[in-house]
């Protein structure tokens, strides 16, 4: 646990760095050698990283140079738009980016959504929902929007009940019916993946499935893609107030949002990335 704690420390440190670096240098890099315009957006690994190197190649044709800054926190994105080193960011969802904004009064604002990673229930100790034991240990995401849509997914599937008006907001106090007396255990959600030896079920974000050598089709159960998740929790291009309506930066979501995009997705991520266009 302690390597992973220093893994994220030096993680977010790199990635505050480069980011440094970035902004030493924007004034001067607005257009490329080419003339282009110049957009640096931050991106997780996977898969919004990869799915922007598929953008690239279609922006440059139309006069646009997208450098992609990848970072493993789920911090700096933000912050890097926030202090001008980052245009935009591709990594989050509209509840995480509300709670971030309520956190630390920003105005950062969502300029399109692009695709959905449905979460699925994971088999650690229990291969089958119907063989879950009286108490079972259940892994959850250990942050609020993330460990609410967990909750969704279980209630989906029968294993609790909760209050009517939870929604995107539930937490465990919000449960009125506990049937299998699951017990919870909040995990940061990279570290899901790695408990499942220790619990019986874990309900995992797409994004960390993948990362973990997951496929969706090994899931237990996944959220419905007509459910109120689908409907929430479409990963967005995120920037601030006053970039909102960037040319580029609206050409950028016009991509994304392209057919030749979305059927890249469908034919890469075997359903753990779901398009929205």
């Amino acid at each position: 646990m302690k390597r992973n704690i220093v893994k994220k420390i030096i993680s977010a440190v790199l990635s505050a760095t480069l980011l440094a670096s970035l902004a030493a240098c924007s004034d001067k890099n607005n257009a490329s050698e080419d003339g282009n315009k110049v957009i640096r957006v931050g991106a997780s690994i996977t898969p919004h990283s990869e799915i922007l190197e598929q953008a690239k190649p279609i922006l440059a044709e139309k006069g646009i140079t997208l450098e992609i800054v990848q970072i493993e926190d789920s911090i700096t994105p933000n912050t890097g738009v926030i202090e001008g080193s980052l245009d935009a960011n591709y990594f989050q969802h509209v509840p995480y980016l509300d709670q971030f904004n309520k956190e630390n009064g920003s105005d950062l604002v969502s300029i399109g959504a692009v695709h959905y990673e449905p979460f699925g229930i994971y088999a650690g100790r229990v291969k089958d929902l119907k063989d879950l034991p009286d108490g079972a240990l259940v892994a959850v995401p250990n942050n609020v929007t993330n460990e609410a849509r967990a909750l969704l997914l279980l209630q989906q599937e029968g294993i609790l009940t909760l209050k009517d008006d939870a929604g995107i907001n539930a937490t465990v106090e919000d449960i009125i019916d506990n049937p299998k007396n699951i017990q919870f255990q909040e995990i940061a959600p990279e570290q899901l993946v790695a408990s499942l030896p220790d619990v019986d079920i874990a309900v995992i974000n797409g994004n960390y499935a993948i990362e973990g050598g997951l496929h969706v089709s090994q899931a237990l159960a996944v959220e419905a893609n007509d459910g109120l998740a689908a409907q929430t929790y479409g990963n967005i291009v995120a920037t601030s107030a006053d970039k909102k309506d960037d040319e580029a930066l609206k050409i950028l979501v016009e991509v994304l949002q392209s057919e030749e995009i979305s059927n890249y997705i469908k034919n890469t991520y075997d359903g753990a990335v779901v398009p929205l266009y």
